[in-house]
């Protein structure tokens, strides 16, 4: 290499490469606060994370062991670049590192549950191909809920897993079920639960049962002969497989009530487009039930005859799991608000994508979780802003996809009522310092041909309307180590429920912005302090380099 070409490089370098100098000067304040002489000894390092970054938990020992950790530093303490690459580390994580914290000792209908819509779809709703692949892929990120449309095959004599009425190409039932066998439990003790859209006459229901007694065995949870009057809890259901659906009914019957209800009605109905599938064996002779089948089912699922108030009535003697799609579920919420919330802290309620959904796009599940809905089903396979929720919530309690409603929707003497605003409960102060790694997780050409990129965030909340904000930092030209240092102030009525929106875009004057990163994080479990947040890419998987630098603070309204 020449020495301009050399010089070249290393001024470029020194662009992309963060140095003290781009501390914050919040950083260097709070260095020269709890250090001496240029050093930051363990008990003020202790100090610091005590006082400012709100660990209290933190002893000595603990402030020590990250003095030893620095690389090429003296024992006795951190220098000012040394602090600051230690608030830049991974280890300086945003949200609480508790694992799984919430109390599992409530029944399951007390929970928020990950759930998957289709489970079994590489792609679109239309003609995309069947597979356990994204079934594994969802079970790997902590699903819990895993959905299954179970079809006869074409000979009509064994069970495959199809959307029906569409192109897409099947796979076999053993299949999906062996591998959710294998992937239960890679990221979660807790329950899966599979829900089964059953499209199967009695001898296929009969074979199917057999196919889940035998794949799953042990781990397959089987209930007693009596319907439960309440939820077992998670604690119990620890390491089981859960099986949810409508309790099996003749052929015949099951055909001539089919015909009675309108499409819209179903529970895979959508209340704009009805999906029209094919009915097997439509002349075939009334057939026994199948017990077995039947006596699989822990979580019995269905749509009374009747009205809304039918629906959402709550039998003190039994639970049972509703289906509505999202469109259903919005005009229920209109004038039924406090009577979904009352059906959900006994009884399941699932929610799941309207059929003209055919890209595998997905719905604001804020709605849903304002009103208890449990199993609030996604299109996992996708990458859109609201998958990004979906991922932002179950990013709570330990990730381990049950995460606890709040004691307000749990709350029997007094019903909670989504269309009431909520008085102010706390202020959340968000502060963007700075970012980094753009040049080594993206090609270098990759935001613009010929001049770094021009980089801004985009900070806000999901929740309850009243909390539901977005605001944008300034533009930060020609920089792979953007610094914005602004700060913006949500004000919040429900902080349970509320989900901290990041992205990052790169600015493009003739076209679309870039995408250039993004994440989401519970707001209940948001550390105070100086953090460092990694970023994701659309599809929800951590970058190797990219985070942001930013500071939270908790503050009560005067």
């Amino acid at each position: 290499m020449s020495k301009q070409s050399y010089r070249v490089c290393f001024c470029f370098r020194r662009r992309f490469k963060m140095t003290v100098a781009q501390a914050p000067e919040d950083v260097k304040n709070l260095f020269e606060m709890y250090s001496e002489n240029g050093l930051m000894n363990a008990d003020g390092l202790h100090k610091f994370l005590v006082e400012y970054q709100k660990e209290d938990e933190t002893t000595t020992n603990d402030a020590q062991k990250i003095i030893d950790g620095s690389k090429h530093l003296p024992k006795n303490g951190l220098h000012v670049e040394a602090f600051f690459r230690h608030l830049f580390s991974d280890t300086n994580s945003p949200q609480v590192s508790l694992g799984v914290h919430h109390d599992m000792n409530a029944p399951l209908s007390h929970y928020f549950i990950f759930t998957g819509h289709n489970s079994y779809l590489t792609g679109n709703q239309l003609n995309s191909d069947c597979s356990d692949v994204p079934i594994i892929n969802a079970l790997k990120r902590g699903v819990r809920v895993i959905e299954l449309d179970i079809w006869p095959n074409s000979e009509k004599d064994d069970v495959h897993v199809l959307h029906g009425g569409t192109l897409t190409a099947p796979v076999t039932l053993l299949k999906c079920l062996s591998s959710i066998k294998e992937y239960a439990f890679v990221s979660s003790d807790f329950p899966v639960v599979i829900t089964l859209e059953d499209h199967l006459t009695p001898d296929l229901q009969a074979k199917a049962a057999n196919m889940i007694t035998e794949t799953l065995g042990d781990i397959l949870f089987t209930p007693g002969p009596e319907v439960f009057k309440e939820f077992p809890s998670l604690e119990t259901l620890k390491k089981r497989i859960i099986i949810s659906t409508k309790p099996p009914k003749d052929y015949t019957e099951a055909k001539e009530d089919k015909d009675k209800e309108n499409d819209s009605k179903s529970d895979k109905a959508d209340d704009e487009v009805a999906m029209k599938k094919a009915e097997p064996h439509e002349n075939k002779p009334k057939q026994k039930k199948a017990p077995e089948y039947k006596r699989l089912i822990a979580i019995h699922a269905g749509k009374p005859k009747g009205g809304l108030d039918e629906c959402l009535e709550v039998d003190p003697e039994k639970v049972r799991r509703l289906s509505l799609s999202e469109l259903e579920l919005e005009k229920a919420a209109e004038t039924h608000g406090k009577q979904i919330v009352r059906f959900t802290q006994r009884n399941m309620l699932r929610v799941y994508p309207k059929g003209i959904r055919v890209d595998s796009s997905n719905y604001n599940p804020m709605i849903a979780w304002l009103h208890g809905a449990q199993m609030v089903a996604f299109n996992m396979q996708g990458c859109d802003k609201h998958l990004w929720l979906m991922h932002g919530m179950f990013k709570a309690n330990g990730q381990c996809g049950y995460v606890k409603k709040p004691d307000l929707l749990l709350n029997t003497n007094e019903i909670f009522d989504p269309e009431v605003k909520h008085s102010e409960k706390t202020i959340l102060k968000v502060t963007v310092y700075l970012g980094e790694g753009w040049y080594y997780d993206f090609d270098h050409t990759h935001f613009d041909s010929y001049s770094p990129p021009d980089f801004y965030v985009k900070v806000g909340i999901a929740g309850v309307p009243a909390d539901k904000q977005m605001t944008k930092s300034k533009i930060v030209e020609d920089s792979w180590v953007p610094s914005w240092n602004q700060e913006f102030e949500f004000h919040l009525t429900m902080p349970q429920l509320a989900l901290l929106r990041i992205k990052v875009h790169e600015y493009d004057m003739s076209k679309k912005d870039d995408f250039a990163g993004q994440t989401c994080l519970p707001v209940s479990e948001i550390r105070s302090g100086i953090r460092a947040v990694p970023l994701m890419d659309k599809k929800g998987d951590k970058y190797n380099n990219v985070k942001l630098l930013m500071r939270f603070e908790f503050t009560n309204p005067s």
